[in-house]
């Protein structure tokens, strides 16, 4: 399947449901590889925030989205909406920070972004795969989560509030065509004993009657829903037979279940890749949800990596000589750290260092037990990078990479004297504006020793 973005813009307002504030948000088309991100427009400079999970603040009650000075709240549903149109590219604009929750689903979103019209792009979709089952359970909540291998998507959600109201509730996803019909309708929920904390805590300015389902675990004196009707800006409430207070029915009779798998979906995609494999979540809420992405984008990582070993055969001719990889980076003798290039893609470049024991660092780092630094694996893995963001630069020997940052770094395994290093070099990203953003990973053979997330910046040399 290819990725897809919408053909056209499209806007939505409403108000916050925590900020009450009034809101526009403005879907654009946007380019492949683009992803998912949030613009807030009323913010100096207009910050950028990608939906990822680096990104990823406060879970209570939603979602949040940071970086630098900006924040998006309540993201979830808008998340969802996308996740479930499998729409891949996306600019999300918005000129406040936290996205309207409109009738409390993402039926809304659903249908202004089939207005927009949805379009296929060039690019192939890379799907995140469940290679082996995942676990997640958190003892003092009761949450649990599994994960499956399986040919397509699917979900399902079983929920427990130890409400003798809502009782226990299950949802089930089958295929993510289905979502449309099936997921995005249903309406976020909340217990009346909940809303006096929550108006305390100033949170749900804009909840409303009319955009969440407010479930009564016990009858009300009329005093009590006189107050409460008050407090809500209404001239009466009363609980329905169902236990639920509304002005209106239940859109399925298990629709807190079907808006709990709808939250799961969304934050699931926070991991950056649609899913294929089978979901099971017991208990789920957001900061389970996120915790559970960390998780499963770790082994999706950890999988990428072993099927990714690249192999080396010395008796094959380099792509490029120690000769001509000097050429092309200005470091020399004791600091050029790559011997070979053997592989050099758009996307991917692969390098090799030799690892001797006539190296100079050897005489002082543990000189009688030599193990190569692991701060100069990284140097070794940044060099080779550095061929690979310069090799679509014209005139890229007058060009430098610096770093500008390093994440996720992790020294697995030695490497000694003897080892032949395979450093791998993969964009996380198209390169934009100069940044550089990849993922290292140094082997001896099959075995990882060093991996992180490498961010460099290309600048013209000055001198």
């Amino acid at each position: 399947m290819k990725q897809r973005t919408i053909r056209q813009e499209v806007a939505l307002s409403g108000v916050g449901l925590h900020t009450g504030e009034a809101v526009v948000m403005i879907f654009k088309p946007a380019d492949v590889h683009h992803g998912v991100k949030f613009k807030r427009t009323d913010v100096d400079g207009a910050p950028v925030i990608p939906a990822d999970l680096n990104k990823v603040g406060a879970t209570n009650r939603g979602t949040t989205l940071g970086h630098e000075n900006a924040l998006v709240h309540t993201v979830e549903h808008t998340l969802s909406a996308l996740a479930g149109l499998e729409i891949d590219n996306v600019l999300i604009e918005i000129n406040g920070s936290e996205v309207p929750i409109l009738d409390g689903s993402a039926a809304e979103l659903i249908r202004a972004l089939l207005n927009a019209g949805i379009v296929e792009q060039e690019a192939d979709r890379e799907y995140f795969r469940v290679m082996s089952p995942v676990a997640y359970r958190d003892e003092a909540s009761g949450v649990e989560f599994l994960a499956l291998p399986a040919d397509d998507f699917s979900i399902t959600v079983l929920i427990d509030f130890n409400s003798p109201v809502l009782g226990k509730q299950y949802a089930s996803l089958d295929r993510i065509g289905e979502f449309e019909k099936e997921i995005a309708p249903s309406r976020t929920f909340v217990f009346l004993h909940e809303l006096e904390y929550l108006l305390a805590q100033n949170l749900i300015k804009g909840g409303d009657l009319d955009n969440a389902i407010v479930i009564a675990d016990g009858p009300m004196g009329s005093d009590q829903l006189d107050a409460l009707a008050k407090k809500l800006g209404k001239q009466s409430v009363a609980v329905e037979k169902e236990g639920i207070l509304n002005t209106t029915a239940l859109r399925f009779s298990n629709e807190p279940a079907r808006h709990k798998l709808l939250d799961v979906i969304g934050d699931l995609s926070l991991i950056g890749k649609p899913f294929k494999g089978k979901i099971i979540a017991t208990r789920p809420g957001h900061t389970a949800n996120v915790a559970f992405a960390r998780i499963l984008k770790k082994h999706f990582l950890d999988h990428k990596k072993l099927q990714g070993v690249p192999v080396y055969d010395p008796n094959k001719p380099p792509l490029l000589t120690t000769t001509q990889i000097a050429r092309k980076l200005p470091h020399r003798y004791p600091f050029l750290l790559v011997d070979k290039i053997i592989e050099l893609t758009e996307t991917r470049v692969v390098g090799v260092k030799n690892i001797t024991m006539n190296e100079p660092y050897f005489v002082g780092h543990f000189p009688d037990n030599p193990v190569m630094p692991g701060v100069l694996q990284l140097e070794a893995m940044a060099q080779t990078g550095g061929i690979l963001a310069l090799a679509n630069v014209p005139d890229g020997e007058v060009w430098d990479t610096y770093f500008l940052k390093i994440d996720n770094c992790k020294f697995r395994d030695k490497a000694t004297p003897g080892d032949t290093l395979i450093l791998k070099l993969e964009l996380m990203e198209p390169i934009r504006r100069g940044i550089v953003h990849m993922q290292a990973t140094a082997y001896v053979g099959a075995k990882v020793v060093s991996e992180a997330e490498l961010t460099a910046l290309i600048q013209k040399r000055t001198s």
